[in-house]
């Protein structure tokens, strides 16, 4: 059974910098994740700092993908470097189901930003793996739930913007703690493995505290 390798430029939602770190060093970067090397999810403004600083090359990226058009998210210039290297940027709408490379993807609406042209999550099949890609998004929504209880996912990501902040009105299009927490207990018979990612800098604490609030799930 092939294993599907993902590593992430970055976690961080919109209020992150893009090029500066706090006092301590450190830089969630805007979220974004590459899938085996050559399949990208949201060329940000970011991706090519942190790629440099882990040791990720970027030109291998055969095919780009975008959960939707925010700044954090897309961005034209790290598009064109991309192409430069030959990758492809191929759209979605939700509903849509596209064969790329090897992967099956299917294109979900999210529960975010609807003033968008288009605002998606992913689910990833490689033919012996099935991720799950949910950022940006309040509570996923019901058809992107039967699929996920239908297919069975192997690792779920999961937009976990808002921390324990409480009363904050982004609950309505992105998630805090406890709803990524009872998310995850409704779908854990069909999802094995749940990441979070797209942390707020200005809505979560320190990264160790945030470990700690999280290990029970």
């Amino acid at each position: 059974v092939n294993n599907v390798k993902i590593r992430f430029l970055g976690t961080g939602a919109a209020d992150w910098p893009v090029d500066a770190t706090d006092d301590k060093g450190y830089n969630r970067y805007f979220s974004s994740a590459v899938i085996d090397d050559i399949l990208l999810i949201d060329p940000g403004p970011h991706i090519f700092l942190s790629a440099d600083k882990y040791g990720i090359d970027l030109t291998k990226v055969k095919y780009i993908i975008n959960t939707h058009p925010h700044s954090d998210h897309y961005n034209k210039e790290s598009i064109a470097k991309l192409q430069e290297t030959d990758a492809q940027f191929i759209e979605f709408s939700a509903g849509e189901s596209k064969e790329i490379g090897g992967y099956n993807i299917s294109a979900y609406q999210s529960n975010h930003a609807t003033s968008t042209a288009y605002s998606v999550h992913f689910i990833i099949d490689d033919g012996s793996k099935k991720l799950f890609y949910g950022l940006d998004s309040a509570w996923l929504l019901y058809e992107e739930v039967a699929d996920i209880k239908k297919k069975g996912i192997d690792l779920a990501v999961l937009d976990a913007t808002i921390g324990d902040v409480p009363g904050d009105y982004r609950i309505f299009e992105h998630n805090n703690l406890y709803m990524v927490e009872e998310m995850k207990k409704t779908l854990d018979p069909y999802i094995k493995r749940v990441m979070i990612s797209h942390m707020a800098y200005t809505l979560h604490t320190d990264h160790e505290t945030l470990v700690e609030r999280m290990k029970p799930s």
